[in-house]
């Protein structure tokens, strides 16, 4: 599948870009070596443009083989990324996907996130046919835990699961179309 674009309002979701028009990479790294998003968002080790590039390419090959739609929530004036929403787990049926969603750090607070994760939801489920979007966090991040009841997400239940060398609670929560 190729990248789609959605108006969402006062943000337009478009695919990741490192080109000679749009280039992501520095705000991805922005975004990634901030201290909270280091908090919330462990499994990316994102600390240079060539990491990033290689963030973007994964998200672009991703879309390509149908496992995820990935959007950079990006200001309609300018294009500048303020964020990052996707739909993962497609290949697993259309009760199996997850949602995801991060800010970058000076865009926090705005509405941003619950903005972008309620285009794609509406998109998971009125384009993609899913019936059933999973969205889990940590318990601790109060801003998610905004986010998903913004959403329309409902709580499900929790979770302690193993991350490296420490244990994580989780919240999970489940939005059905």
């Amino acid at each position: 599948m190729e990248p789609i674009e959605i108006n969402a309002g006062g943000y337009y979701l478009r695919a990741l870009r490192a080109d000679d028009l749009l280039d992501d990479r520095p705000a991805i790294v922005e975004a990634f070596t901030d201290l909270e998003t280091r908090r919330w968002v462990a499994d990316y080790q994102i600390e240079d443009l060539g990491d990033a590039l290689a963030y973007i390419q994964r998200r672009d090959s991703e879309w390509k083989r149908g496992v995820r739609c990935s959007w950079a929530v990006a200001e309609p004036t300018t294009g500048a990324l303020l964020g990052e929403v996707d739909l993962r787990g497609l290949d697993e049926g259309p009760d199996g996907a997850q949602a995801a969603c991060w800010t970058h750090p000076s865009h926090r607070g705005r509405g941003v996130a619950s903005t972008a994760l309620a285009a794609a939801v509406r998109f998971g489920f009125g384009f993609l046919g899913l019936t059933r979007i999973g969205y889990q966090h940590h318990a601790d991040n109060v801003r998610s835990r905004r986010v998903a009841e913004k959403c329309g997400f409902r709580l499900t239940g929790e979770s302690v699961e193993q991350m490296g060398d420490r244990s994580v609670r989780l919240l999970h929560w489940v939005a059905v179309g």
